[in-house]
């Protein structure tokens, strides 16, 4: 038997298609569009003493994926939220919770591509886990990929979908490093993002992130900036190269799954001191307050 990272998790309640199911019996059709084809959206939420960072922002971007992808009979907010809150109550969630929202284009009448297939709405997935950050505070080791982030000419990163073998690859040239996270550049050369996180330098005192034309423009990112001219701390976005990432005084990684994740070594070179900096410090603090300050209240 697999041993579980929490074990409270084999007990889970999970939202499949307007029931909440145990964890053995929550799958979807073999018809699904998830299965066909990865055809389906998600976003990551976090639960910070009973509130969710970011809901509303996240809900919007789901919903601005599936309408990218031309998904029919979209859920409106208010079925998501209860569907959320929900899934959260049955749990006894309020706190040090990680939430797996997919949307898939939903059940196909027969098995193949073509979205005129799809005739019976969405399928939605609430997947709520007792799951702390992915990564440690204390930093983690990342060396740079070969595979490359999608270009918007290919597959627009906006799009939060759940086809996601380009990063999964990524994530195996890491595995097979040894190390925790690869970096993935974009078609040009420059810094896009790693596999699973948005990524941020810090030189003289100044912050720094890659553009988001291949990377997701991820909300916690969108935090991180928003602290930062909250702080008047100065931040830009612009092309990063790999050099100027070798050479930051600090680097960290910002996502839901992982919040703010100092970056300690990349490629074998050691980044600045070779520990957390005293700038991602400040930023990690900023943003847990931020985050539990800001977050959509869950109900009594």
């Amino acid at each position: 038997m697999n041993l579980l990272p929490d074990p409270r998790n084999a007990e889970i309640l999970v939202h499949v298609g307007g029931a909440l199911l145990p964890r053995a019996e929550a799958r979807v059709s073999v018809f699904d569009s998830v299965v066909q084809g990865g055809d389906a959206v998600w976003e990551g939420l976090r639960v910070y003493d009973g509130r969710i960072a970011e809901l509303d922002a996240h809900l919007q971007r789901l919903r601005d994926s599936a309408k990218t992808l031309a998904f029919e009979a979209i859920p409106d907010n208010a079925v998501i939220r209860t569907a959320i809150f929900d899934t959260l109550a049955a749990n006894g969630m309020r706190d040090n919770a990680h939430i797996r929202l997919t949307l898939t284009r939903g059940e196909k009448i027969t098995s193949g591509m073509n979205p005129r297939l799809n005739q019976s709405g969405c399928t939605l997935i609430v997947l709520a886990e007792w799951k702390p950050p992915v990564y440690s505070d204390s930093g983690i080791r990342v060396v740079t990929a070969s595979t490359r982030r999608n270009t918007p000419a290919c597959l627009d990163s906006k799009i939060h979908h759940n086809n996601l073998l380009n990063n999964i690859l990524a994530a195996i040239e890491a595995n097979v490093a040894g190390v925790d996270s690869a970096i993935m550049l974009d078609v040009n050369g420059f810094v896009s993002e790693t596999n699973d996180t948005n990524l941020f330098l810090v030189r003289s005192g100044k912050v720094l992130t890659p553009h988001a034309d291949s990377c997701l423009p991820g909300l916690t990112r969108r935090m991180i900036l928003d602290i930062c001219a909250d702080q008047d701390i100065a931040a830009t976005e612009r092309n990063i190269s790999l050099t100027e990432l070798y050479t930051a005084d600090e680097v960290f990684t910002t996502g839901t799954m992982g919040e703010l994740t100092p970056v300690l070594e990349a490629d074998g070179r050691r980044i600045g001191d070779g520990e957390a900096g005293k700038m991602t410090r400040r930023l990690q603090t900023l943003h847990r307050e931020w985050a539990w300050r800001r977050g959509t209240p869950l109900p009594n």
